[in-house]
């Protein structure tokens, strides 16, 4: 945070912060989407997942969940380091709003047959929300935290 005392701090504008802090989240946000689509395109196109419509054995379900875990710590990572402060209560943020729309998924999902998977994949995706998103946090704020000498 700039001292505003300091002359050599630079100026901020009233709500700067906050505009950078949606930034942060929303960056977040937009490279969840984009790197979990990107990668069950990728995965369709391979033939490694089966089309849409059809049903995919529950094995690939876990392949899923386990990219979708990765994806989630590398954005809650992107989240912290992002964040004009508090990089961790950022994650915690965008962690708190994929469990939400986990939640809304796995509610929508749960009675629509195998072509939507097992029934512990929404549930994976509900439970996992949150210690991703600690832990991209969390090494989030090891690289912003100033090297000891």
């Amino acid at each position: 945070m700039p001292d505003q005392l300091d002359p050599q701090s630079p100026p901020t504008l009233p709500g700067g912060r906050r505009l950078r802090s949606a930034a942060a989240i929303l960056a977040g946000i937009v490279a969840g989407i984009v790197t979990s689509l990107g990668a069950d395109t990728a995965l369709r196109a391979a033939g490694v997942f089966a089309p849409l419509g059809q049903s995919m054995p529950d094995s690939l379900f876990l392949l899923a969940a386990a990219h979708r875990t990765l994806f989630g710590v590398a954005c809650s990572w992107l989240t912290a380091r992002l964040a004009p402060q508090r990089p961790m209560a950022h994650a915690l943020i965008l962690g708190a709003l994929g469990f939400v729309v986990a939640i809304a998924g796995a509610a929508v999902t749960w009675d629509k047959g195998r072509d939507f998977g097992p029934k512990w994949y929404p549930l994976a995706l509900v439970v996992l929300a949150m210690p991703q998103s600690w832990l991209g946090g969390k090494l989030g704020e090891l690289q912003l935290r100033p090297a000891r000498p």
